[in-house]
């Protein structure tokens, strides 16, 4: 089984992410009709059975966008969200510093909730599960694609590769509208491709 997991396109980084609605900007939307021809141009490669996507509104675009081409069956979400940042998702910047000062997702404790939201061993846990369970209900594809967030992805690939997480550990470089290519063999797991966007050049 190989899994494809993709990071949305780009947001406005004015406003506070996690379970935000703000959706992509034009920058973003561009690159992901990049992603989009370059899945549609390598469909025997890639051959996508299904899209699984977070319903956020920046990962339901993306997937949008991606399935004009691909035209495959698409199933959004709640599991695959970006951490539940609580009252602050979606804010600007500078009133959650006004209002919240000095609250980020490394300055929080492991078992300190966001106001509102969940805390990062929260996040964590949750991620791993969900993500078993959906390789578990997608066992009869070969090809599934998972459209998500950098935090998501970040836990998906330390779970995968046995390393160490925290919210204090510098976090995997997922850029906008990247493909990490996973692979799910017998008792083999591993990372085919990390961080691929050439085609956003």
């Amino acid at each position: 089984m190989r899994i494809f997991l993709v990071r949305h396109g780009k947001d406005d980084g004015n406003y506070r992410g996690g379970w935000s609605l703000v959706p992509l900007t034009e920058e973003g939307i561009n690159q992901v009709k990049k992603l989009a021809e370059f899945l549609n141009t390598q469909k025997d490669y890639y051959n996508i059975e299904k899209i699984i996507s977070s319903d956020l509104e920046r990962a339901r675009q993306t997937t949008n966008i991606i399935n004009e081409k691909l035209n495959v069956n698409v199933e959004f979400t709640e599991r695959l969200r970006e951490m539940n940042n609580g009252k602050i998702a979606g804010m600007l910047n500078k009133d959650v510093e006004k209002i919240y000062p000095g609250l980020y997702y490394n300055t929080l404790r492991m078992d300190e909730r966001y106001p509102g939201g969940e805390s990062p061993i929260e996040f964590h846990d949750r991620i791993i599960k969900d993500f078993k369970d959906i390789v578990k209900e997608n066992k009869n594809h070969n090809n599934i694609m998972i459209v998500t967030h950098s935090g998501v992805i970040n836990i998906i690939y330390r779970y995968i590769n046995n390393m160490e997480w925290s919210n204090k550990i510098k976090s995997i470089k997922v850029s906008n509208a990247s493909i990490y290519s996973l692979i799910l063999e017998n008792n083999n797991r591993y990372f085919e491709l990390e961080n691929y966007c050439e085609y956003l050049k």
